[in-house]
This record gives structure tokens, C-alpha cells and sequence, in this order.
């Protein structure tokens, strides 16, 4: 069976590592934060200026001033520190940042990506998503397979681009995507349980490699 919808962070928190420090894009990625491995220390970072993000509140913790970049209420771990969205972003353009985990509407099979905003909605704003997958070290796409029953891994994005040939993995609930640099094409090399590859080929339009031994999803 496909992972749920809030089984994709539980996977994507796997790829963290002792003393990362991480951003996590608005949507399904922030839930990483409720999933970060026992005994890992790995400090969150939020654009608007916030290192130390903490899981999110239980109601008698909800502070309405503190929020992270999707203004969603947080909670700041022990030795968070605050500072200007400036210096959160000098911080992001200086490669500090490690990895971070970001939704998106298309990823295309060279890596590019496509989050930002869709031609004739309203657009709160571009936030910080050009800027992360300019400046980070490792981007990851926690995202669903399809949407409406339309391929989001696509040959090439139809939608405005956030940023070319910057995606280095991709988490959904069907499968486990790496890139591969020297082909330009993404690797498969987890299924979910019960997942077949032919399920996940009848959802992708770009094309992928296989990889020679193709391991089962943990959640």
C-alpha cells in the first residue's frame, strides 16, 4: 500500500543526520518536525527568522507570537535563537543551511522544480523556496505523486520555475527518488510496501532510472 499522507514526513525525517541544521518548507515538510529520530540533535530553521524550532504545540503551549515562515503556531527548543529574516536569509544564501525539505507542484526529471505560485491564483508571495534551492547543500521534495490524478514528476515543469537542476531526492508515497548528477535522472531506489514499479511508472511521466537493487520504504 502507498505510505499516508503522514507517513511521507516519518520517511523524510530518515535523511537528517546528528547536528544538521534544516529548513522546512510550508505544508506536508513541516511535520518533519514531529519526527526527528530519538536522541538526534538537529536544529530547525525557519526564514523568519527562528533556529531551534521545536514540535509543534500542544494547545495549552500555542504561543500566537511565535510562528514559523508558514505562520503556523511552533515551539522553540532550549537554546533557539531569534534574529532578523535578513540575517535568516544571509544564513541560506552563505550555505550554512545543511538540507532542507520542501513541498512542490512539479519536480521535472532533470531536477528542476516548480512551488511557488500557479498562473491566475493569488499568490501570498514567493517566500524563501528560490533562495533554498539556490543556496542549500541538499534539497529534498516531500510531496504526493499526483495530484488530481496528474503526474507532479513530469518531463518538463509547466508551471513557473522556483529552480533549475537543484533537486537532489524525492520522497513520496509511492517511492524514494535520487538523483543521479553524471545522467541527470532520477533513480529509483525505494517502493513503498506493496507498491510495484509498475505502479509507479503508470504515475510518473519523466523518466527514471531503476536502481539495480530497489529496497522497501521504512515508516
Amino acid at each position: 500500500m502507498p505510505l499516508t499522507r503522514d507517513q511521507i514526513p516519518i520517511r523524510a525525517a530518515q535523511e537528517l543526520r546528528d547536528g544538521y541544521i534544516v529548513n522546512l518548507g510550508i505544508g506536508m515538510p513541516t511535520l518533519v518536525a514531529n519526527h526527528i529520530p530519538a536522541g538526534m540533535d538537529v536544529w530547525l530553521q525557519s526564514e523568519n527568522g527562528l533556529l531551534g524550532i521545536g514540535p509543534f504545540p500542544r494547545e495549552s503551549e500555542i504561543d500566537p507570537d511565535l510562528i514559523n515562515a508558514g505562520k503556523q503556531t511552533i515551539t522553540a527548543r532550549p537554546g533557539a535563537s531569534y534574529f532578523s529574516s535578513a540575517e535568516s536569509f544571509a544564513m541560506i544564501r552563505g550555505g550554512h543551511i545543511d538540507m532542507c525539505i520542501l513541498g512542490a507542484m512539479q519536480v521535472s526529471q532533470e531536477g528542476d522544480i516548480a512551488n511557488w505560485m500557479i498562473p491566475g491564483k493569488m499568490v501570498k508571495g514567493m517566500g524563501g523556496a528560490m533562495d533554498l534551492v539556490a543556496g542549500v547543500n541538499k534539497v529534498i521534495v516531500a510531496m504526493e505523486h499526483t495530484a488530481k490524478g496528474a503526474a507532479k514528476l513530469v518531463r518538463q515543469c509547466s508551471l513557473p520555475l522556483t529552480g533549475r537542476r537543484c533537486i537532489d531526492m524525492v520522497i513520496t508515497e509511492l517511492c524514494v527518488l535520487v538523483m543521479d548528477p553524471a545522467r541527470r535522472r532520477f533513480v529509483l531506489t525505494e517502493l513503498a510496501p506493496g507498491t510495484s514499479l509498475d505502479d509507479v511508472r503508470a504515475a510518473t511521466e519523466a523518466e527514471f532510472v531503476v536502481a539495480d537493487r530497489v529496497g522497501t520504504m521504512r515508516v
